[in-house]
């Protein structure tokens, strides 16, 4: 029995049962994010009340994923062995700068991840991620099933850059910095609209104000971000950019050696000059 060499370390391949599961989870978590903005003045938005079930369904949808990716691609247990050191990495990392004016050294390894390992594991990794990090921190509530779904999609949106075999050095590092920044940003203003609609005593420019038009509660939630979260979000991106384009070739470096050793893609052949194994 032979192994067929791997030149490079490509990204975990997205089939198409990989892709029903992410277009399920990710519709559904745009629908809990969004739909107090579609209710009436005598809706209950806490989202407090919608996060358990949030949370129920989101648990069984990142296995469907893990299962379907494995499916369409053959991972194997040194796939998922990748997948905890890096999820307990990250978890690891985010403690260092919380509370820090936004310094979350997590989003560079989430961005690095997710270009090396493709958009599907980015997604699980992303969600896993948050959750160890949760249960690390003691940051368990009815924001986690929220976070989980947005880091998945932000390290996922990383897998979803063009050019994973083409392009590489400083160009790369140019792309992945910049996606790191407008990143950081949207998690930042996704996490403030699964919060927003809840918190009172705001002011009436900023507050939302259940059944008015969708437009105006934007507008008023647009305020909102740049009077609370801006300076957070700032520091998140900054230090995002930073890192990549100081070791983040480094890091993809490492990264793809890691994965390509892993040899996930590999195909087993047999030799049938060899005969059977002695």
């Amino acid at each position: 029995m032979s192994t067929a060499p791997t030149p490079q370390a490509r990204a975990v391949r997205l089939g198409p049962r990989a892709v029903v599961a992410l277009v399920i989870v990710s519709a559904i978590g745009v629908v809990a994010f969004g739909w107090p903005l579609l209710a009436d003045s005598a809706s209950g938005l806490a989202h407090s009340q919608d996060a358990p079930w949030l949370f129920a369904l989101l648990l069984p949808l990142l296995v469907a994923v893990v299962v379907a990716t494995i499916a369409d691609s053959g991972l194997d247990a040194k796939a998922v062995a990748m997948l905890g050191v890096l999820a307990a990495v990250g978890a690891a990392l985010r403690p260092l700068g919380a509370g820090t004016a936004g310094l979350e050294p997590m989003f560079f390894l989430m961005v690095l991840s997710g270009r090396v390992l493709g958009p599907g594991f980015g997604f699980v990794l992303g969600a896993v991620t948050m959750f160890a990090s949760a249960l690390l921190t003691g940051g368990v509530g009815p924001w986690m099933p929220f976070q989980m779904l947005s880091m998945g999609w932000f390290t996922m949106g990383a897998g979803l850059l063009p050019g994973p075999d083409r392009l590489r050095g400083r160009g790369e590092s140019l792309m992945l910095a910049a996606y790191g920044a407008l990143a950081a940003f949207a998690y930042g203003t996704i996490m403030n609209l699964q919060g927003w609609t809840y918190i009172g005593g705001l002011s009436s420019g900023i507050s939302f104000q259940p059944g008015d038009p969708v437009h105006e509660n934007l507008v008023r939630f647009l305020a909102y971000c740049a009077a609370t979260s801006f300076g957070w979000d700032l520091g998140r991106a900054v230090l995002t950019v930073v890192l990549t384009l100081t070791i983040g070739g480094t890091v993809l470096k490492a990264l793809r050696r890691a994965t390509r050793r892993a040899a996930f893609d590999a195909e087993v052949a047999f030799d049938e000059a060899a005969g059977p194994p002695r």
